[in-house]
């Protein structure tokens, strides 16, 4: 029978120990997260419990909507092009390249190729923000463009996966109608609600947007979406008030990454099979390889047409190149529903995992561009950079 204290006790002992190591390495602990999951998973491995699964879902959930929160509107209406251009791009290169490629490439049937296409078509909204809050480039103007533009690259994600294979009915269209009304309603209600409540040791004000967040979830799964979508949609509505308070969002920060986000990562890392990593080598390679290229054959031009410095054009090109969250859930989606096999389930879930870490690994050692804060920016003498 399992001990539910011994197996709590050796997630949070692993999430320790990925906490310390990524301070002695100056590396973001979500990588040293997925890292530490992936070898503890194929040494002693780690028990993916019903309330692990919740643990990790919540922490996807949370961490998405407060990546939403950081989206500054009027950095967004200053950059609107360049964080459209570049998310709608970077979800159509690497979804039509690697579409291609497995369907004409190793024979693959064309439902088994639109679920690589769109698997490695994403970004990785959870990794890109864990990165930003560690370095400070979420109070920064391209840490908010790199945020939004990941936001349209996975909104084109969830879409297709929708489009493509998701059944359209009564339930689907009661989950547009509730998201719709509540974000209208919460931008509204939600300041009101926080001025009354107050900072109060009870947290009423985390309470509420958790119960926003779980019951949009939950219509989100039986309408045969993703939870994490309406998540990011309420942390954009929200973000005017958050913004007012930077108090709120530091303190359901603390929440996520102590508790929630190692869960999440640990898990990812995981799933990584080892043997079956290195029986598919070779094609894992090849699709890390070819999202990244096509990432870069789109985006990285984009960058110098809307003027980005040279370092900020391979940071954002780097991050945008990253994937987890629905890319796991894209590959799970298939092999659930019987559209692709275990095998090619772990070749994708690798690539996947692998743009996670490598990708982000080269943009914090050698591409990360300077500080620049948006005070600084937006202050009067100081014009901000403008698009062409």
């Amino acid at each position: 029978m399992e001990n539910v204290w011994l197996v709590s006790a050796v997630w949070l002992g692993l999430a320790l120990l990925a906490s310390v190591i990524s301070i002695r390495v100056a590396m973001s602990v979500a990588l040293v997260e997925i890292m530490v999951g992936a070898l503890a998973g194929n040494t002693i491995g780690l028990q993916l419990t019903e309330w692990v699964n919740f643990l990790a879902g919540f922490g996807a959930i949370l961490l998405t909507f407060l990546a939403g929160t950081e989206i500054d509107g009027r950095v967004i209406r200053m950059h609107f092009w360049s964080s459209m251009s570049i998310g709608v791009v970077g979800f159509l290169a690497p979804y039509l390249g690697v579409l291609v490629y497995a369907r004409y490439g190793i024979d693959w049937t064309w439902p088994q190729a639109q679920i690589a296409g769109i698997s490695l078509s994403t970004t990785s909204v959870a990794v890109v923000y864990a990165v930003m809050v560690e370095t400070g480039f979420n109070k920064t103007e391209i840490g908010k463009v790199i945020l939004a533009a990941c936001f349209i690259n996975d909104l084109g994600t969830v879409l297709a996966l929708g489009v493509v294979f998701a059944h359209f009915d009564w339930w689907l269209a009661l989950f547009g109608a509730v998201t719709a009304a509540a974000l209208w309603m919460l931008p509204r209600f939600a300041p009101w609600f926080f001025t009354r409540v107050g900072h109060r040791v009870s947290e009423p004000e985390t309470k509420f947007i958790s119960l926003v967040l779980l019951g949009l979830g939950g219509l989100a799964s039986i309408a045969g979406s993703e939870a994490v979508l309406p998540a990011y949609l309420v942390g954009m509505a929200l973000a005017p008030a958050f913004l007012a308070d930077p108090e709120l969002p530091h303190r359901m920060r603390i929440i996520a990454f102590t508790i929630l986000t190692p869960f999440y990562f640990l898990k990812a890392g995981s799933l990584v099979d080892f043997q079956a990593v290195l029986a598919a080598a070779g094609l894992i390679v090849v699709f890390l390889a070819l999202k990244m290229v096509t990432k870069f054959v789109g985006i990285l031009p984009l960058t110098h047409a809307f003027r980005f410095e040279r370092r900020e054009g391979m940071y954002t090109t780097l991050l945008m190149s990253t994937g987890l969250t629905f890319g796991t859930i894209s590959a799970l989606f298939g092999l659930t529903n019987g559209i692709i096999d275990q095998r090619q389930y772990t070749i994708l879930v690798t690539a996947v995992i692998g743009s996670a870490v490598v990708p982000t690994l080269i943009a914090q050692r050698w591409f990360q561009p300077a500080f620049k804060p948006i005070e600084g920016d937006f202050a009067p003498g100081k014009p901000s950079r403008k698009e062409a």
